[in-house]
């Protein structure tokens, strides 16, 4: 059975490339009933957070990977497994494998007269022992990564210089922490950006020099923006959370980003989690970087949101209802909202005029809605809404008598209604919202706003 490990370090927000490798590992680590292995990267003591950690376990259950499932494996922490770290630096250093080194970074420069050149090997045949421990690659050949995404790599070993592997206070580099942490959880195969691509060659010597056979490799491509630029923090949105907390469905995003450098090879794109797991297959991803498109994520979300049964659509609004919303009125309106809305947060603009004591106004809303000759139609269809019947047909055909009284046609007589009662010029269908309203609310909305225009009281 597989055993693949998903690595983050804990950096106070989730990025979205994180969660499409983490899902790569997942499908293969249950199509092949393994097991997908946790470790959380903590040797930084400046990352070392407790709630940045349990972040990461709250994104990663958000998209359906946690510890529910008997694929699942972890944490494990790097920190906790120092001991082996050192160990293994002792046995490099005893077979000859590893080395001291007391050399500066000045000192290099000196001897070879550019700050730019690698390390000279200066300190191989000198027997130190102390100072930093630098691993000696080989001075001819290659190193062979074999990938399953990227097919055969070739490394020369003269661009490698001896690489440090632990510092000189003693404590182990991350370069080979790694290699001990994924020999002693027995992790078979290593899904991961191709940006971690350059350091696998020094990690596979690690792997051979400490007499065990490295996994196997995959590297899948780095996602880019809009300009084609690598997603970052510092300029994108790239923080999952930040996408839950915006009202995108776990099961949309898990299909989106299972696309990203990977398709099912067919037309279809819209695909439960259940159908596209078992066929993922490494050797299918795309070496070219993946477009992270937000306005397709909306898309994608929205056809999630639309499929959902209406019981379980409500359910879901819940975080974006104020406590005090009558969830009865709620449910009127519910399937109406949910063929309008892209994202869960969007909710709360399309239904809260139904529990306002009066709708919020925007000027260009009001502007937009009042033009000229409002006033008559707002005085009108208010005079309508004392007696007409009750039901959205009812309510539509005396405001489209009212507009043809005034030389309107629907489109435009509703104009000024809708903004007297929803304060918007865009939501709900409109007859059905006032129908839910009822009749006094209504009355007393359409009423007020026509106080407040000009010509109404000139």
């Amino acid at each position: 059975m597989t055993r693949v490990r998903f690595a983050p370090s804990p950096t106070g927000m989730f990025h979205v490339g994180g969660a499409r490798s983490a899902l790569f590992n997942w499908a293969v680590a249950e199509q092949s009933g393994g097991t997908f292995v946790l470790r959380i990267e903590d040797t930084d003591a400046a990352r070392n957070r407790p709630e940045w950690t349990e972040g990461i376990i709250s994104a990663l259950a958000w998209i359906g990977i946690n510890g529910d499932s008997p694929h699942f494996e972890g944490p494990y922490f790097q920190s906790a497994y120092e001991q082996q770290h050192r160990e293994a630096a002792a046995k490099l250093l005893k077979d000859g494998k590893a080395y001291h080194c007391t050399c500066t970074r000045d000192d290099v420069k000196a001897r070879t007269g550019s700050e730019h050149q690698g390390y000279d090997g200066h300190c191989r045949d000198r027997g130190l022992t102390e100072g930093a421990v630098r691993f000696r690659t080989p001075d001819e050949g290659v190193t062979v990564v074999n990938d399953k995404v990227r097919g055969r790599v070739e490394f020369p070993n003269s661009a490698m210089e001896d690489f440090v592997i632990v510092r000189g206070d003693g404590s182990p580099l991350f370069i080979l922490a790694n290699v001990v942490d994924d020999m002693e959880m027995r992790i078979d195969h290593v899904i991961r950006a191709e940006e971690h691509l350059s350091n696998t060659p020094k990690q596979q010597l690690l792997w051979r020099a400490l007499g065990a056979e490295p996994p196997v490799w995959s590297h899948v491509p780095v996602i880019v923006n809009e300009k084609r630029q690598k997603l970052s923090k510092r300029r994108d949105k790239v923080a999952l959370e930040s996408y839950r907390d915006e009202g995108y469905l776990a099961e949309a995003m898990v299909n989106y980003l299972m696309l990203l450098g990977w398709g099912p090879g067919d037309d279809r794109e819209i695909m439960p989690w259940a159908e596209m797991m078992p066929l993922f297959r490494l050797e299918d991803v795309n070496q070219a970087p993946a477009f992270f498109d937000e306005k397709k994520l909306r898309a994608f979300n929205g056809e999630y949101i639309r499929a959902l049964p209406r019981e379980v659509f409500i359910a879901r609004c819940e975080p974006w209802l104020d406590p005090s919303w009558d969830r009865s009125v709620f449910a009127r309106v519910a399937e109406l909202v949910q063929t309008r809305v892209a994202v869960l947060s969007e909710v709360t603009a399309n239904v809260d005029f139904l529990f306002l004591d009066e709708p919020v106004f925007d000027q260009a809303s009001w502007d937009k809605g009042m033009k000229a000759g409002a006033a008559g139609i707002l005085a009108g269809y208010a005079e309508r809404l004392e007696t007409v019947s009750w039901d959205p047909e009812s309510l539509k055909t005396a405001l489209e008598e009212v507009g043809l009284a005034h030389g309107l046609k629907l489109g435009k007589a509703q104009a000024p209604v809708r903004v007297a009662i929803t304060g918007r010029t865009v939501g709900l269908p409109l007859f059905e919202s006032i129908e839910v309203l009822g009749r006094e609310r209504s009355l007393d909305r359409v009423r007020a706003a026509l106080t407040r225009l000009p010509e109404a009281t000139s």
